[in-house]
């Protein structure tokens, strides 16, 4: 559990927002990031200079492109930056730890770093800053029914003991942020309304993934 945990009026109303497909970012998650674009490298030390925080969000294909850049789903997830070094060759290698879902309700214009701003609505979103948020009602075995043959599907290796040693809350957040699903499917579990309902999903999208991706028969000898 983090140990920032604002109230939901002291959240910032005017965000930056990285967009990036695939890249998801769950309250209480942590994402690590590679930042090397000029526009992004302004918007990491902008961020690091006020408030250390900035939105993550995914990339729509189906919304129409609008004067800041291309559509984007209008429901991300704030985070803050909870560690951060500079490489020599000028990258920043950050993490960036979920706060709290947002909704955009509009965009502002560019930074003059070149970077997207939005204003943020974070009504409806109180429980992702609950101290003690409720853990998921899943059914641990189900999961990692689920888990094992997804992972041998896409050819993904697991440390199986730091699987078992998560606490459920975590191991939902966690499977649902780095499983290579597609950009959809991780929005969709961004938006579920709260964490059982993201875990029954991760189990649905891992099956389907696994009977995707499972190797043909044979031909009859």
């Amino acid at each position: 559990m983090s140990v920032f945990l604002p109230r939901l009026a002291e959240l910032p109303e005017e965000i930056a927002i990285f967009p990036l497909g695939g890249a998801l970012l769950l309250p209480q998650g942590r994402l690590p990031l590679n930042i090397f674009e000029p526009r992004y490298l302004a918007m990491t030390l902008d961020s690091l200079a006020n408030g250390r925080m900035f939105g993550m969000v995914q990339p729509d294909t189906r919304a129409p492109k609008g004067e800041a850049g291309p559509g984007v789903y209008r429901i991300g997830c704030l985070g803050r930056l909870s560690s951060f070094s500079e490489t020599d060759d000028g990258r920043l290698l950050i993490t960036l730890t979920g706060v709290a879902r947002f909704r955009i309700l509009g965009e502002l214009p560019l930074a003059p770093g070149g970077y997207r701003r939005v204003r943020a609505d974070y009504a409806g979103f109180a429980a992702d800053l609950a101290e003690d948020e409720a853990a998921p009602a899943i059914d641990r075995a189900e999961l990692l029914s689920a888990l094992r043959p997804y992972f041998r599907a896409r050819g993904i290796d697991a440390n199986w003991e730091a699987v078992e040693q998560m606490d459920d809350a975590t191991l939902v957040t966690t499977l649902s942020m780095v499983c290579p699903f597609e950009v959809p499917e991780k929005q969709a579990l961004l938006e579920a309304p709260d964490a059982t309902e993201r875990a029954q999903m991760l189990v649905a999208l891992m099956r389907m993934g696994a009977a995707a991706n499972a190797a043909p028969d044979g031909p009859p000898s």
